[in-house]
């Protein structure tokens, strides 16, 4: 089999690709509460047709992991591919102009929870999959899936658990196709800090502000101060900071994110996301206690944020924080200019007529884990049509794209004819 026949392949199969995930989006697998056992067993159906045995690895067994693996020819590299199963929730399903979980298709799009955040992408990585087994005789070196359960809620039982639990999964290098739009690369993404602040004073009777100062008050002036932090500048090497500030790299951002995005993907940013207190409108305040979320650049850490966080905090010694140590994250990056980054920019522009530009996320996804274990780590996927948002949906010619790109891609990094 030659790239061409590949190409060639991967088209005339387009309709039992729409089947694939129309089927995979039927199988609701909110998370929370989490049960993705339906829609694995769409995964793991898919491949068996294909003459694929995968394995399932459920540390917790409403959240089932699939993983497969083949060897290619000759020795090389491995690569592996990896999406997940669960998706967020639809609540009550109102405001929705079908159902959430329907799979239809209609103006050119999949429709359904899930379709772009991240059922297509997985499904393109197991249909890639398949298609690179089939030719695995033309390949050097190994590929692995892992298609996973718990990216909405951390990763513990999903893709951080197989990295840690099983060098296998590591592999030379990583694809995933998380929506990013057809005209980006993610090649980091930023980390996350969550923090709790509580603040307490005396409480008093409303009319009596002489006698007790406003819990409520006093958090409105530190969530003030704290916007401070957004102006503490990440230690980024020369060379990358001369990248992000090129101005294709700049407009890619704000095509791919939106208007304003370029200028926040290098600096940290706050976001207040709750805040509580108070019990009735005609008495002081004796508490308030509100949650930070603050995302971290590349080349900024925690520590130094929260040295920042205690020097405001002199001022207000009503107050306090806590950090919420499992959803907070280091950001993550690997080389923007990495072979594999040329590879899928390559057979994107083929397939798509449109050349993807490396930028980082703002938003958090299974790669950090790869990154973490010093595994380059890229994102090539779909638009983020509606994701997390009434009436999700994918473009058709845009899931197909990303299935090309990423057979065409595995193809290259593993010499595939060679």
């Amino acid at each position: 089999m030659t790239k061409d026949d590949l190409l060639a392949t991967i088209e005339r199969d387009r309709e039992s690709h729409l089947t694939f995930l129309q089927e995979f989006i039927r199988e609701p697998s909110p998370n929370p509460p989490g049960d993705t056992r339906l829609a694995a067993g769409v995964v793991t159906r898919y491949l068996k047709q294909r003459g694929i045995e995968p394995s399932i690895i459920a540390p917790r067994e409403d959240l089932p992991n699939v993983v497969s693996e083949f060897d290619g020819a000759r020795e090389g590299r491995r690569l592996v591919l990896n999406g997940h199963i669960d998706v967020f929730p639809v609540g009550d399903g109102k405001g929705w102009s079908r159902d959430p979980w329907s799979g239809a298709v209609e103006g050119g799009f999949v429709h359904g929870r899930g379709a772009c955040d991240m059922k297509a992408g997985t499904a393109a990585s197991v249909i890639a999959f398949s298609y690179l087994h089939a030719c695995r005789a033309a390949l050097a070196g190994s590929v692995g899936l892992t298609a996973v359960s718990d990216e909405e809620t951390g990763g513990r039982w999903g893709s951080r658990w197989l990295l840690e639990n099983d060098t296998r999964w590591h592999g030379d290098c990583m694809l995933n196709a998380e929506p990013s739009s057809l005209q980006t690369i993610r090649f980091a993404e930023k980390g996350t800090l969550r923090l709790t602040f509580t603040v307490r004073t005396a409480g008093a009777h409303g009319a009596y502000l002489h006698k007790s100062e406003s819990a409520t008050r006093v958090a409105a002036s530190l969530i003030a101060r704290l916007a401070q932090i957004e102006a503490i500048v990440p230690d980024l090497s020369p060379s990358l900071r001369a990248y992000l500030a090129q101005p294709e790299v700049r407009a890619a951002a704000d095509r791919a994110m939106g208007a304003g995005a370029a200028d926040i993907m290098a600096s940290p940013t706050l976001n207040i996301g709750t805040v509580h207190g108070g019990l009735k409108v005609n008495m002081i305040p004796d508490s308030c206690v509100f949650e930070a979320d603050v995302r971290l650049p590349i080349g900024l850490d925690a520590g130094q944020v929260m040295q920042a966080v205690r020097t405001i905090l002199v001022d207000y010694p009503q107050a306090d924080v806590a950090i919420q140590e499992a959803a907070s994250n280091p950001s993550s990056s690997c080389a923007h200019d990495h072979p594999m980054v040329g590879i899928l920019a390559s057979n994107a522009e083929a397939v798509s007529g449109i050349r993807p530009v490396a930028i980082p996320s703002l938003g958090a996804t299974d790669c950090k884990f790869w990154r973490y274990h010093k595994v380059p780590a890229y994102i090539y996927g779909p638009a983020p049509t509606r994701m997390a948002a009434v009436d999700e949906c994918v473009s058709v010619e845009e899931f197909i794209t990303v299935i090309k790109t990423h057979a065409l891609s595995a193809w290259d990094y593993l010499n595939g004819g060679n």
